[in-house]
C-alpha cells in the first residue's frame, strides 16, 4: 500500500510540473507578483513528457490498487481483511486522480480565476483613438493570455484587447490621450513576458 502512495504522489508531482507554466500566471496575478509568470515557460516543450507520466503513474497506482491479492499465500500469515486506512484508501487515490486532472486541465479554465475589468472607456476625441500590435515573447497557454489582459487592462483608455499565445501578440486600442505605447508595454512586460516590438495598425475601427 505505502507503494501506492509513493506513486500517486510522484504522479501529482508530474501534473504540477505538467501546469506549471499555466500555475505560476495565475499565482502570480492573485498575489500581485507579476514578474513570475514567466518563470516556469521553459518547462512547456516538455509537458507533454509530464503528463504521459502522470498518466502512466496513476493507471499503475490504480493497477496495484484494484488488482486481486492472493488470499493463501503461504509466504504471508497476516490478515488480509484489515481496513486500511484513509491515506491508503481508494477514495484518496480517486481524489488524488482528480486533483491531478484538474491541474492538467488548468489551461482549459485559467480564465475564470483572474480578475474581471469591466471598465468603461470615455474617448476624448476620435483623433485620439490608435491601434497597435505588440510582439510578445514568452507566452505558453490561455493563462498567459489572461494575465497580460488582466495587466494591461488595469491602464486607463484601454478600449478593446485581443490577446493570442498562439501568435505571440497583443492587439490593443486605445486613446492616446489617456495611455501611451510605453505604459502598454511596461505594463506587459511588468507579467514576466517580455514586448520584442510594437507596430501601429492604420484600421482602428475595429480589432
Amino acid at each position: 500500500m505505502k507503494l501506492v502512495g509513493n506513486i500517486s504522489s510522484l504522479g501529482v508531482l508530474t501534473a504540477i510540473a505538467a501546469s506549471l507554466c499555466c500555475i505560476t500566471p495565475v499565482l502570480a496575478a492573485l498575489a500581485g507578483v507579476s514578474g513570475l509568470a514567466s518563470s516556469f515557460s521553459w518547462l512547456e516543450p516538455a509537458r507533454p513528457y509530464f503528463i504521459g507520466a502522470t498518466i502512466l503513474l496513476l493507471g499503475v497506482a490504480w493497477y496495484q490498487k484494484l488488482k486481486v491479492t492472493k488470499t493463501g499465500d503461504a509466504h504471508c500469515d497476516c490478515e488480509t481483511d484489515v481496513k486500511p486506512s484513509f491515506w491508503q484508501s481508494r477514495k484518496l487515490l480517486g481524489i488524488v486522480t482528480i486533483i491531478t486532472a484538474l491541474l492538467m486541465a488548468l489551461r482549459n479554465y485559467a480564465f475564470v480565476l483572474f480578475p474581471k475589468n469591466g471598465a468603461t472607456v470615455a474617448v476624448s476625441s476620435q483623433g485620439d483613438i490608435q491601434k497597435a500590435e505588440f510582439v510578445i515573447e514568452g507566452m505558453t497557454c490561455t493563462g498567459c493570455e489572461h494575465h497580460v489582459k488582466s495587466e494591461v487592462s488595469k491602464l486607463d483608455g484601454i478600449i478593446e484587447l485581443s490577446v493570442s499565445y498562439e501568435k505571440g501578440n497583443a492587439i490593443v486600442k486605445f486613446d492616446e490621450s489617456k495611455t501611451s505605447i510605453e505604459a502598454i508595454t511596461a505594463a506587459i512586460n511588468s507579467t514576466g513576458y517580455k514586448v520584442t516590438k510594437h507596430n501601429f495598425l492604420k484600421d482602428s475601427s475595429q480589432i
